[in-house]
């Protein structure tokens, strides 16, 4: 079992369910489009932030990675990244992932239970 966050370049969605529409048409555009494109720079520095407290899972010998998938940054396309945590860890890291998104001016959504992050 896993926990998925979306963190996206833009402005704060005024609610979650506006945030739950906002986070489909971006991941419909850039993680499920046709095309593929780049991370853009501000979500590649996100997910170096977050790899700088916990390893990528492709490199993780001593299982102590959150991510569930990995490269890490392969979950991102263009303006947003939706990435999954182990259930085990996702109390932890889900909460310093939306606090470095916040700290980034980044939005954070919680997928699952299609809320904003504070």
């Amino acid at each position: 079992m896993t926990c998925d966050l979306a963190v996206w370049e833009g402005e704060r969605p005024a609610d979650d369910r506006t945030a739950g529409r906002i986070f489909s048409a971006l991941y419909n555009r850039y993680i499920d489009g046709e095309v593929e494109e780049r991370p853009s720079e501000r979500i590649a520095a996100y997910a170096a932030a977050l790899l700088e407290r916990w390893r990528d899972i492709t490199e993780d010998d001593e299982d102590t990675s959150p991510w569930s998938t990995g490269p890490l940054i392969d979950e991102a396309g263009g303006p947003l990244i939706d990435f999954a945590m182990r259930w085990s860890m996702a109390e932890e890291a889900s909460a310093y992932s939306a606090a470095v998104a916040e700290s980034m001016g980044l939005v954070c959504f919680d997928v699952q239970q299609d809320r904003l992050r504070p």
